[in-house]
């Protein structure tokens, strides 16, 4: 097993009774769509996190601790798989650690954020990166579907959700962002007018869980995930609108999910893990 950022880490940051971060693989793989090979994800995540450098902007987020779990077991009833998610980013949080859940394919969100919710006794927000909406009822008959996990979240659980970079949805997804009171910048607006800072609503949750698909990038940036769309988000533009978003909120969780590798190519697997390295700098 891999740990993130092995190499450069010490046994105490290393430690996990004292790291501010606890990485969770979950390599699901049972509803994709188009391309193949999220449960690859999180392997190669951390895989190309040895080659990452330990300062980044300035810091060394690493330094608070980061320790790598053994991945979840994906077999079996999807509810099942959610639920066993779901116990490790509860644990997590009740720990005062920030859960980073490694992906493996879009559905998993739904355990980790429910997790995430028991762990604080409070709801949250989700700010996501997307190419897609992810707000079907169901996608091939499946109610845990990768293009599925918002609606579960959003209707089931009433949790606020802001969406960042979606280019590709369907009627039914445009008229529950209504319904559900979704708050949304989509690429075209945000691309063509290079925007990098959008102010959520005042009311919008203190508590903030980042949803990160990697396929909110423009596929020339990370082409190697199942469903590229083409007109994403820039890779500094991305990670500006988190930052933005999260100022005066506290990240109390993320995800990073749906890179597919590619044999022939490590670049996405880096950029991926460069992501999730950026996003624990953006902790408190």
């Amino acid at each position: 097993m891999t740990y993130f950022l092995e190499g450069e880490l010490s046994p105490t940051e290393r430690d996990p009774q004292s790291a501010k971060f606890r990485v969770i693989p979950v390599p699901l793989e049972r509803t994709v769509s188009y391309g193949s090979g999220t449960a690859g994800g999180p392997d190669a995540i951390l895989e190309a996190s040895v080659e990452l450098e330990r300062l980044f902007r300035g810091t060394e987020p690493c330094a608070r601790g980061i320790a790598t779990e053994a991945g979840v077991d994906c077999a079996g009833p999807l509810p099942e798989v959610m639920e066993r998610i779901a116990v490790r980013t509860e644990a997590a949080v009740k720990d005062g650690a920030v859960p980073v859940t490694l992906g493996g394919e879009h559905g998993l969100s739904y355990g980790a954020v429910r997790g995430v919710v028991r762990g604080l006794g409070r709801n949250v927000g989700i700010v996501q990166i997307d190419a897609h909406a992810d707000l079907r009822r169901a996608y091939q008959d499946e109610r845990h579907s990768h293009a599925s996990v918002m609606q579960l979240l959003a209707e089931e659980d009433n949790i606020r959700i802001a969406q960042f970079g979606v280019r590709a949805l369907c009627t039914e997804e445009a008229e529950r962002r209504k319904n559900c009171g979704v708050f949304y910048r989509d690429a075209e607006e945000l691309v063509t007018e290079n925007i990098s800072a959008v102010d959520l609503p005042d009311d919008f949750p203190q508590d903030v869980y980042v949803s990160f698909d990697v396929d909110g990038l423009d596929p020339s940036i990370l082409p190697a995930t199942g469903t590229p769309v083409p007109g994403g988000l820039g890779y500094y533009q991305a990670l500006n609108l988190v930052r933005h978003a999260l100022k005066g909120r506290r990240l109390v969780g993320f995800d990073v999910v749906e890179l597919a590798p590619h044999d022939d190519s490590t670049v996405s697997d880096f950029t991926t893990a460069q992501i999730t390295y950026a996003i624990m700098e953006m902790a408190d």
